[in-house]
């Protein structure tokens, strides 16, 4: 037998330059800093000049810290968003902003002072607010650049800022707005105080803890009572916060809550004090047994029996007064207690009967200053209680003449043993206390400290009175007409009226309608806001710190009303736009009044915004200002995390619709929480963060983008270790399904002609790829990312590498340079090749332009690029899902004798298929090259069996074929292609 020819030269094997393993850390940062050479952003903007706009406008994160793992997701999302409009044609700028006023910065940079042990208070404002602006300033600088390496393509040169001075214009413009309209005012109620940061805080800056509280419960005599047998009883009292019982003012009781009269028997209660032994107490009938328990726990004595009287009706008990067990102390404490009906009591929990503190909680507030009882602002800022205050005050001290105050969340301070509860015990009045009250409680989101409802004089919007702008229409979802051209700091141009649709007159109601008017995805998310502003109480927009925008108003001495003056206030705001916010200053205050005002009847107000009114009003400054040209208000999309819906949604939407008449927004996009991968919130005590940063030194910035975008990122979803390197190996198999193309398509430069002449593969694979983009095109749509990336990935790795790509490879590398079943392929793949490029890239940004670049050097970025256009191509779907059905049957049955080694793959195999599994119009050759085996007959057995082939190897293609008369001869497909590249050589 002569030696056979080796014919390797003469297959047509791919050809790349591409290589298969990535090294993303090290590529990534040079395609980015070609992006920014090239002015990339620019140029997409300028190409997209004329085209309909998209309007997605970022919310602004905190201005401190590194980059993390939530960023690297929120980011990812918002670049997917503008990368997949500007893909569809449409102009969609990404301006980037952050936020740099508020409590996150000023505590950072109070650490900083605690440190070198310096005060704060000993710094001049506007130092202590430089070291602000310049920390911010460096954590904007930090975090740009750690997004530009995630590959977020944004205006990186131009961002916004809300510390910049237009901004901070802007932002004293918008809240002149609610002044002159009437719709601030400055009153005292309690709201949510950090003791910790002596600043009241917002919700959103509030998170909650399980802690474990002291519980006690207290008794007040009664004195005064149109029910007789109550006179000299105790009202008993519950409550966890200890610290309110020196600031309490009243009682309240629940007006159809039964109560009953109770008192202790037994030879055990000849243990307690007299006035326990002999006492009566008042308490809710449905609660009485858990507080016998409470006292069993305290003084280990069980029997508690009922007075068998009538039941009394909490409504009998008006009139009844009572006095505070601390009433010796004389003042404040010898007041009379009266007794008021309030609807919010319940027997949920406690004895029925609520201590009122106006100071310190909502229902206490309303109710007492109803009756006439008003706040004593006991509490100070620091949590501490007034200097001159009767009971803990600065001149309570101990034995060893050590003041006993301390901070209302001291732990200690409000224990069984601290002096609150010691002083009710020497008193009469503490009936039990344990430590031991598990519950959910209020803590600042900075800080991590307890924080308590404290009444403060604060100014606030209200939220359910009528507004005093004039009304306007609202503005539907939908509409063109927009406020782009307007400045921010002139009244907003009011849209053209809908008919039927009048304006809702409070905030409240405006902002309801508002949201009913606002697309959510997901939609729950429309329920969540929707129950905040139904429930939300006036919005506190004052703040008592020193980093931020001044609430810069003028307040007349003796009346307290503001000044309400169009002249001053373009004063300020010019003032403002030139030098900042350290242009609020006394030394200036004639200069602002003018000549019309006497300065000495006014006093400017020292307090701050909010820091979420600051970020409420960037859809003002960006969209609005033409500093952006491109943006324009209002925007089509708001993104964020779930938590802004009480964050930067809310006082976004509550802004706007108090002064432009509708949200800023028509659509809101909201994703979930990243969690550890068993599910745990991430905790660096935990140690189970991941970091972004060193996720982008060991994989890449594309496996993030390719997480981001894989996961269901609108619930809760996870990140480890063991999900990155699964997300890296679909990675290398997108990354696999490219080069294969890239090396396929060398030298191509043919065209398939008539789409009606293409092989019925072709056209089938075409036809995917139709049905491919359209759903692409819907995800786009919807927002949904993870099915947009799920659907690439399946396409590519299901119908490309393990069906079509499988099958044509016979004929990529074996079929003649003239065969119109490969140049069909090629074309194929070409169409292919310039819709995936384009699909994949706002997903796998580096890697995309790698592959467009290594395919078209000179051919400009794959980011300017438009969504493809692909073939109107259709196929039988269902005669193609019946085959590829019977194929996996095939490989499923050919798997055990490779496997045991009979056979090496499907071309040494002779296959039999059940007749009636086969659909029309195939015949068994093209079964045989569809299933890429040796041959394919047909029986009337409803099983798929399998054996080896008794026909020879051709030497080229290694298929076994009659044709071949002998192993290693060609078979009657190869041997003419053979001899025309013989003979061209």
């Amino acid at each position: 037998m002569s030696e056979k020819r080796d014919y390797r030269d003469t297959v047509f094997l791919p050809k790349t330059d591409f290589p298969m393993k990535a090294g993303l850390p090290q590529k990534e940062p040079g395609i980015a800093a070609r992006w920014e050479s090239d002015g990339l952003y620019q140029q997409l903007r300028d190409a997209r000049a004329d085209r309909e706009k998209f309007i997605f406008h970022d919310g602004p994160p905190y201005a401190n810290g590194d980059m993390h793992i939530g960023h690297a997701l929120n980011h990812t999302l918002k670049d997917m968003v503008c990368r997949t409009q500007n893909l569809l044609g449409r102009n969609a700028p990404y301006v980037p902003g952050w936020d740099c006023h508020g409590l996150p910065i000023e505590w950072k940079v109070e650490e900083q002072y605690r440190k070198k042990k310096l005060d704060k208070k000993a710094v001049p404002a506007n130092e202590f607010r430089a070291e602000c602006r310049a920390y911010a300033q460096h954590w904007v600088d930090v975090q740009r650049e750690q997004l530009k390496r995630l590959g977020i393509m944004a205006d990186w040169d131009n961002p916004y800022l809300t510390m910049q001075f237009d901004s901070e214009a802007t932002i004293v413009a918008e809240l002149m707005k609610f002044a002159e309209a009437g719709n601030l005012y400055r009153g005292s109620k309690p709201v949510m105080w950090s003791p910790v940061e002596e600043t009241a805080l917002a919700e959103a800056e509030v998170e909650y803890e399980d802690i474990t509280s002291t519980q006690i419960d207290v008794a007040f005599e009664i004195t005064e009572s149109p029910i007789e047998e109550l006179v000299g009883a105790h009202a008993v009292i519950w409550t966890t916060t200890p610290w309110t019982i020196p600031v309490n003012q009243a009682i309240a009781y629940g007006p159809e809550i039964e109560y009953q009269l109770c008192w202790f028997r037994g030879e055990e209660a000849e243990q307690l004090p007299e006035w326990l032994r002999w006492g009566k107490f008042l308490i809710a009938t449905d609660l009485v047994s858990a507080f016998l328990s409470r006292i069993h726990k305290h003084s280990g004595l069980p029997c508690l029996e009922l007075e068998h009287k009538p039941m009394i009706k909490g409504s009998e008990l008006a009139g009844t007064v009572a006095r505070h067990p601390m009433h010796h102390l004389g003042g404040f404490y010898a007041k009379p207690r009266p007794f008021l009906p309030g609807d919010f009591v319940t027997t949920d929990s406690g004895t029925g009967l609520v201590h009122m503190s106006p100071d310190h909680g909502e229902d206490d507030f309303l109710l007492c200053r109803k009756h006439g009882i008003e706040p004593v602002f006991a509490v100070m800022a620091d949590g501490r209680y007034r200097d001159d205050w009767e009971w803990l005050g600065a001149g309570d001290v101990d034995a060893d003449g050590k003041e006993r105050r301390r901070s209302v969340i001291n732990k200690p301070f409000n224990s069984p043993e601290g002096p609150i509860c010691s002083d009710l015990r020497e008193a009469g009045g503490l009936l039990s206390a344990s430590d031991d009250y598990q519950h959910s409680y209020p803590h600042s989101w900075r800080s991590k400290a307890k924080v308590i409802y404290r009444c403060t004089p604060q100014w606030f919007v209200p939220m359910d009175k009528p507004l005093g702008a004039p009304e306007v229409p609202v503005l539907r979802q939908g509409q063109d007409e927009r406020g782009g051209e307007q400045a921010a700091d002139t009244p907003s141009a009011q849209p053209e009226p809908v008919e039927g649709h009048a304006l809702p007159s409070t905030l409240r109601s405006r902002a309801l309608q508002a949201i009913a008017d606002t697309r959510f995805v997901p939609e729950k998310g429309r329920n969540r806001i929707g129950s905040m502003v139904e429930g939300r109480p006036d919005w506190v927009l004052s703040r008592q710190r020193a980093w931020g925008v001044p609430i810069t108003l003028f307040v007349k001495n003796g009346t307290g009303e503001y000044l309400q003056d169009a002249d001053v206030n373009a004063r300020v705001i010019a003032a403002v736009r030139e030098e900042g916010v350290d242009a609020w200053d006394e030394a200036r205050k004639a200069e602002f009044l003018g000549s019309a005002h006497n300065p000495d009847d006014y006093e400017m107000v020292t307090d701050i915004l909010d820091v979420w009114f600051d970020s409420g009003c960037t859809h003002a400054f960006v969209l609005e200002s033409g500093r952006w040209p491109d943006m324009q208000w209002p925007a089509d999309l708001y993104l964020e995390g779930s938590d802004q819906h009480r964050g930067w949604f809310q006082s976004s939407l509550l802004e706007s619709c108090a002064t432009r008449g509708r949200a800023p927004f028509d659509q809101i996009l909201t994703h979930g929480f990243t969690m550890a991968s068993d599910g745990r919130k991430m905790s660096k005590s935990l140690g189970n963060t991941i970091d972004p940063l060193k996720v982008m030194e060991q994989y890449g910035a594309d496996i993030i983008r390719l997480w981001a975008l894989s996961v269901d990122f609108t619930e809760d979803h996870r990140i480890g270790d063991e999900i990155l390197k699964g997300v890296g190996d679909q990675y290398r198999k997108l990354r696999n399904t490219f080069r294969y193309l890239l090396g396929a398509l060398d030298g191509f430069v043919g065209d398939m002609g008539d789409a009606g002449e293409i092989p019925e593969l072709e056209r089938y694979v075409l036809a995917l790829l139709a049905d491919l983009d359209g759903k692409l095109r819907k995800a786009v749509e919807d927002y949904d990312f993870n099915a947009y990336t799920r659907l690439l990935v399946d396409f590519c790795n299901e119908d490309l590498s393990a069906f079509y790509f499988d099958i044509r490879k016979d004929s990529l590398y074996c079929d003649g340079p003239d065969s119109v079943r490969r140049n069909a392929y090629r074309t194929v793949l070409d169409i292919l090749f310039h819709a995936l490029v384009r699909y994949a890239a706002p997903v796998l940004v580096f890697t995309a332009e790698e592959v467009w670049s290594t395919r078209y050097p000179d051919g400009g970025s794959v980011h300017l690029l438009e969504w493809p256009a692909v073939p109107g191509v259709t196929a039988d779907g269902a005669k193609w899902d019946k085959l590829r059905a019977l194929r996996e049957d095939v490989m499923e049955a050919i798997e055990p004798l490779r496997r045991e080694k009979v056979i090496r793959s499907g071309l040494e195999a002779d296959v039999i298929v059940p007749a009636d599994a086969v659909p029309e119009g195939f015949s068994d050759d093209d079964l045989a090259e569809l299933f890429i085996t040796a041959s394919v007959t047909r029986s009337d057995s409803a099983d798929v069996t399998v054996t080896r082939t008794s026909e020879n190897k051709c030497g080229r293609c290694w298929r076994l074929l009659p044709s071949v008369t002998e192993d290693g001869d060609l078979c009657d497909r190869c041997e003419p292609v053979v001899a025309q590249l013989d003979a061209a050589r």
